[in-house]
Order: C-alpha cells, then sequence, then structure tokens
C-alpha cells in the first residue's frame, strides 16, 4: 500500500499544491478542512481516489482526536503530516477582540499541536522513520503592524517545531516550512497585487525580482520530507527569494 501523508488545510492555496505534490510522489492523501465544502470537492476530483478530504476543525481537540482515529482505521499510519491549516483575522492590537485572539491562536498554533499529538503515538510505533513539517509564515520572526495574533501563532509554531523535534526524536523528524511572498489568491487580495503599482512596490524587496510559485513551496515541502534532508530535523526553512535573509 501507498504511505499515507495528512495535510490539514489541503485543499486550496498553498495546502492544495502540497497535497498535488504528494499524490504526485505516490501518498495518499487525508486533507483536512474547516469549511469550504466547494474547493473540497472541487480538489478530489482533480486529485482522485488517492485524495480524501475531511471536514474537520483543527481547533477543536476533541475533533481532531476522533477524526485521527478515523483516518488511522481507514487509512492506517501517516508517514507525513504537515500542519498547514491557518486563518488571518488582522487587526490593530488595541482593537484585538479576545475572539480574534483565540480563534487565530487556536487554529494556527493549537491545531498544529493537536494534530501531532493525535498521529505522533502510531507514526513513533510504525516500524518506518516519519516527518512532521508545520507550515510557519515569515511574520513568526518579523512583526507587522494589525497582526499580533497571526505573528504570536507563528512565532509559538517556530519553537513548538523545536520542542517536538526533541520529544519525538530520533524516529519522527519535525521542521518549520515558511513561505515568502507567494502567489495565492489570498496573498493577491491582501496586497492587492492585481494592481501593477503595488505589485512592483513588492517585486522591488525581492532579491529573487517576483513573487514565489505555490510549486516552489511543494519542492521545499518535498526535500524536507525526503532522504536529502535525513540529518535535518527542528530546523527552518525559509523559501522567500531572499527577501528576509534571516
Amino acid at each position: 500500500m501507498s504511505p499515507l501523508a495528512v495535510v490539514s488545510g489541503g485543499t486550496r492555496g498553498i495546502g492544495l499544491t502540497l497535497s498535488r505534490r504528494l499524490v504526485k510522489l505516490g501518498y495518499r492523501v487525508v486533507a483536512p478542512y474547516r469549511s469550504d465544502a466547494q474547493a473540497a470537492a472541487s480538489a478530489a476530483a482533480e486529485l482522485g481516489e488517492s485524495f480524501h478530504p475531511l471536514q474537520l476543525d483543527v481547533a477543536d481537540a476533541d475533533a481532531v482526536r476522533a477524526a485521527a482515529g478515523t483516518v488511522l482505521t481507514r487509512h492506517g499510519t501517516p508517514t507525513v503530516l504537515v500542519n498547514n491549516a491557518g486563518i488571518n483575522i488582522d487587526r490593530p492590537f488595541l482593537e484585538l477582540s479576545a475572539l480574534d485572539w483565540r480563534r487565530v491562536l487556536d487554529t494556527n498554533l493549537s491545531g498544529a499541536f493537536f494534530l501531532s499529538q493525535a498521529f505522533a503515538p502510531a507514526m513513533l510505533a510504525a516500524d518506518r522513520d516519519a516527518t512532521i513539517v508545520n507550515i510557519g509564515a515569515t511574520t513568526g520572526i518579523r512583526p507587522r503592524r494589525n497582526g499580533a495574533n497571526y505573528c504570536a501563532s507563528k512565532a509559538g509554531l517556530l519553537h513548538l517545531t523545536k520542542c517536538l523535534a526533541v520529544e519525538l526524536a530520533p524516529r519522527i523528524r519535525v521542521n518549520c516550512l515558511i513561505p515568502g511572498m507567494t502567489e495565492t489568491d489570498e496573498l493577491v487580495t491582501r496586497f492587492r497585487l492585481d494592481d501593477p503599482a503595488a505589485r512592483a512596490a513588492v517585486v522591488a524587496e525581492i532579491p529573487r525580482g517576483r513573487i514565489g510559485t505555490t510549486e516552489e513551496i511543494a519542492d521545499a515541502l518535498e526535500f524536507l520530507i525526503g532522504p536529502a534532508s535525513g540529518y535535518l530535523t527542528g530546523q527552518k526553512l525559509i523559501v522567500d527569494g531572499g527577501q528576509f535573509m534571516w
């Protein structure tokens, strides 16, 4: 049987490209998604029988435990877990509500914790090495305005990566993949990249002179789950065209 990967948020955006790459590499993919049933159905139609969308709110610890049990029973133990699910609720710090704070932290940080904790025992018990890849953000290192909740969640994810790398070693490698400016519908909307002047201003800050593609993020994922990175754990891999150079 082909190996299994679980990709949260794997039905659209960067997550969908990661799912596509894993299917191309021969994985069966289970892709938890929160609410966009249309995107999930479209992804399933495209990727066929190797792709299994699963409606799940990763911020709900009880639901994650139940879903993990279902996945383990129906599909087996994952070799790869990609914690990609994330949301933004941007407001000035003094206007952030407690709900704004909790929703972002619960999804972006606690969701990765819940999924990793739910699958790690079976991954550790399996007779093969496994990998967890947490999808971070450059704002987990460099702050920005109006995103204290998002920045804090991604900064926490970086340190969670290191803690899991220590505690789950040597069987499970854990790394953080950090995309820079990557061409997605969400990025185009947020930064008004359909405006040539706005796009030019963004590109001017990137030494490579362009915005990245989701395929380039998938290339990095392929490296992180493959044998070429076999001695790499607890690290961050920033794919940003040189924009920040941390």
